[in-house]
């Protein structure tokens, strides 16, 4: 299929399409920061989308992900007939095969520099030493940690860092923080999103404890922020502070 018009419903993706097809993009939900200066519709957010702004816009097709979307949203715009492609990312190799199939939809000729280069990025990572254990807070008020079946999870694991939660059996669980503590984990990877973890909110509740503060971009994100992953999380998990 070849989409002259596409809503995305992920920021990653939107960031994908944006670089492989420009002028291809109808829409875009409020939190598709990249690339900057993106100009589109806005239609909401991932969680609650405007679908009768999205409706309107009459697109070809709608990109959206299992997690980041709700069923009754997506099943709403196929009731109207529009067409949802629906992703499901839980690892690196199942990060790259669905982007290959979702630049397919939107109408890609040939393959994308940025995914070369990211597929070349990560294989090129060298096997990891002993792993290092980690818990890795995505949210707080209530605390909330990976679990099982992450693609964040999976790229920790090719970075050499084991978090302690991957056999849970939630994908995001609560956990007290008394709990993580107890845990005393090598390390606490911080990232700066969905919950934004900075230098003055997060550490401080790990003392004793090595904080990493990272990109939510580049650990969660399946588009070409890939390419630069590696090296921009590998820095900073080395760069971890007590």
């Amino acid at each position: 299929m070849s989409a002259a018009r596409i809503v995305s419903l992920v920021p990653s993706l939107t960031e994908a399409v944006a670089l492989s097809v420009p002028g291809s993009l109808a829409g875009a939900t409020d939190w598709c920061t990249h690339p900057s200066g993106l100009d589109v519709v806005r239609v909401g957010g991932t969680k609650n989308p405007k679908v009768d702004r999205i409706i309107g816009l009459a697109p070809d097709l709608v990109i959206a992900n299992e997690e980041e979307n709700r069923a009754p949203d997506l099943a709403a715009l196929r009731a109207a007939g529009l067409e949802v492609l629906v992703t499901e990312v839980r690892t690196l190799p199942q990060a790259f095969g669905e982007l290959t199939r979702v630049l397919t939809a939107c109408g890609v000729g040939a393959r994308p520099r940025w995914l070369d280069e990211a597929e070349a990025a990560w294989a090129a990572l060298p096997a990891p030493a002993e792993p290092r254990t980690a818990v890795v807070p995505v949210w707080r008020r209530p605390w909330m940690v990976l679990g099982r079946d992450t693609f964040a999870g999976d790229l920790l694991a090719r970075l050499g860092v084991r978090h302690l939660y991957a056999d849970h059996a939630e994908r995001y669980p609560r956990a007290p923080l008394e709990e993580l503590r107890a845990a005393r984990p090598d390390l606490v990877v911080l990232p700066d999103e969905p919950y934004r973890f900075t230098a003055g909110d997060g550490p401080e509740a790990f003392p004793g404890l090595p904080c990493a503060l990272v990109s939510g971009r580049h650990l969660t994100w399946y588009g070409p922020s890939l390419a630069e992953a590696p090296t921009v999380l590998a820095r900073a998990l080395r760069a971890a502070r007590r």
